[in-house]
């Protein structure tokens, strides 16, 4: 627990925020150690350890979603498990959690430290709007939302198609500065902590942090690419009680 990240940026005093890493579980090898993942083969006993050690370490109450990559945001119930992508709260110790292996988490709250919000944002959700979602569920204006985004895959790691670009050129034609020629013929190297300013940007937000992550080369991130049987670690975001 000792290397898991607090966020580094000027959020409202009771507005609290955490990015789990692989340590401080007991799960096994590929799953090692604080998988969060309820979904990828992990030992069931294990990952409910895992989760009540992260609950009992902030005296939260997680709400943990079913993601699909789309852009239902949800109002964070942590009672049941709902299929969504996002989650957003005005409750205070109930946390808003993004699960991710290289995806991109984004971290949501307004400057008055009245609501918060998660995200998970995988480059179809991104380009179907997530971040959107999430920002019109705060229901304040963009202006005065902060967001903070979280360690996903680096865009020297990131290789895409063409049609991928053409999803987020076609959206917003400044997304191309987020897209360099790869090394194979007709690729791409995609930014997508770029792609998601830009999106965020262009519903009017100034206050966007984080950003600079590779979840592929920073072994203390489960990463998909890196290892497809692997686990998941969480973003999480909540208010004071």
């Amino acid at each position: 627990m000792s290397d898991w990240l607090i966020p580094d940026w000027p959020a409202p005093a009771g507005v609290k925020a955490c990015v789990t890493t692989r340590a401080g579980g007991v799960s096994l090898a590929p799953f090692d150690s604080l998988n969060l993942g309820d979904h990828v083969d992990d030992s069931p006993e294990a990952v409910a350890e895992n989760r009540r050690r992260l609950t009992d370490h902030f005296s939260i109450q997680p709400a943990w979603l079913q993601q699909v990559h789309g852009i239902v945001v949800a109002h964070a119930d942590p009672s049941r498990v709902v299929t969504a992508d996002a989650s957003w709260t005005s409750t205070p110790g109930i946390a808003c959690a993004a699960m991710t292996a290289d995806c991109l988490p984004a971290l949501f709250c307004d400057r008055a430290g009245t609501r918060v919000a998660a995200a998970h944002a995988g480059w179809r959700g991104l380009a179907a709007g997530v971040l959107e979602a999430t920002l019109d569920s705060l229901a304040v204006p963009p202006a005065d939302v902060l967001v903070w985004l979280g360690p996903a895959i680096g865009p020297q790691a990131f290789e895409v198609g063409p049609e991928v670009r053409e999803t987020f050129v076609k959206q917003l034609p400044e997304a191309a500065q987020a897209f360099t020629p790869s090394q194979n013929t007709g690729k791409f190297m995609a930014d997508i902590y770029t792609l998601a300013r830009l999106r965020l940007a262009a519903r009017g937000v100034t206050a966007i942090y984080g950003g600079g992550f590779c979840t592929v080369t920073d072994p203390r991130f489960y990463s998909y690419r890196r290892a497809s049987r692997t686990g998941r670690f969480a973003s999480l975001i909540w208010l004071n009680r």
